[in-house]
């Protein structure tokens, strides 16, 4: 059975859900989920969890993103990029310094107000669907940080290149319109590439055109361990030992407090687990039943 993770490199045009979907059929595998969900003009990095490995999922929402986004000046729009209907023009009569010097209020922590056309959901319904009905309503701003903004590329007087590193529930579009609004001109994205989402970046990436093609799809599956390489090995001592764990029963054991990747004597990865006071416990077991 396929297990591990797959970093697809996704086209634009496709939701995250039309890449899980065409997956299923090449793997022949049901339990695949994704980490971070891209919108259909977005490309690069989507994690793609796959099997038992999907246990993971939860443990990839908080870590940093990064992007290139681009950010064209001069006009708003409803969905605030520019696959929307345009609701402003204005002219554009601005300096490179100009645009920079507008960037540094959004560094670090900010508020951030969603935009209509998101998943958010107000009473029941998403927001997109009230949008998509005209409907407008007030949305609380909510914290989000952004841990680096620069341009590093000016591709026409106005357009540019932005990358941008952020914390789970940004959203980039927005701050593409905010900076515009601050720049006084209006301002919507026209184009995003992320680069990095759960640890993995496009080095790591495959296309699905690769993955179709391969002989054998699941050879190109990451083991789901390398997701946690941040955290140190712990080899049991026993097949004793073994078994508690895989029983899900804490486990007395000497050794520094701290999260551990938990492997067998045989090496089989089996858990993501905690230890405290020398007591073992599990946070989330991933072998198979």
């Amino acid at each position: 059975m396929a297990n591990g993770i797959l970093i697809i490199d996704k086209p634009a045009g496709w939701t995250s859900h039309d890449v899980v979907a065409k997956l299923r059929g090449i793997l022949h595998e049901r339990r695949i989920g994704h980490a971070g969900t891209l919108d259909p003009m977005a490309t690069g990095v989507l994690p793609v969890f796959v099997g038992r490995a999907t246990r993971a999922v939860e443990f990839a929402a908080d870590r940093e993103k990064e992007y290139l986004a681009g950010l064209r000046l001069g006009l708003t729009t409803d969905t605030q990029d520019t696959t929307g209907t345009v609701l402003a023009t204005h002219p554009v009569d601005l300096t490179r310094a100009q645009v920079e010097a507008a960037l540094p209020p959004f560094r670090g922590e900010i508020q951030q107000i969603p935009p209509m056309y998101s998943a958010i959901k107000r009473q029941g319904q998403k927001l997109y669907e009230l949008a998509r009905r005209g409907e407008t309503v007030d949305r609380p701003p909510r914290p989000v940080t952004i841990h680096a903004l620069e341009i590093v590329d000016q591709t026409s007087p106005t357009e540019y290149t932005l990358r941008v590193a952020c914390s789970k529930g940004t959203y980039v579009r927005t701050l593409c319109h905010d900076i515009g609004q601050a720049l006084g001109c209006g301002g919507a994205m026209y184009a995003l590439r992320r680069t990095q989402a759960a640890g993995f970046s496009l080095k790591d990436a495959v296309t699905l055109e690769a993955v179709q093609a391969a002989e054998e799809p699941a050879a190109l599956l990451l083991p789901v361990d390398t997701y946690f390489a941040r955290y140190p090995a712990l080899t049991l001592p026993s097949a004793r030992a073994e078994k508690k764990v895989r029983n899900g029963t804490p486990l007395s054991l000497p050794g520094e407090d701290g999260i551990y990747r938990v492997y067998s004597q045989e090496g089989a990865f089996l858990a993501l687990s905690r230890l405290a006071q020398g007591t073992l416990t599990t946070i989330k077991s991933f072998f198979e039943v």
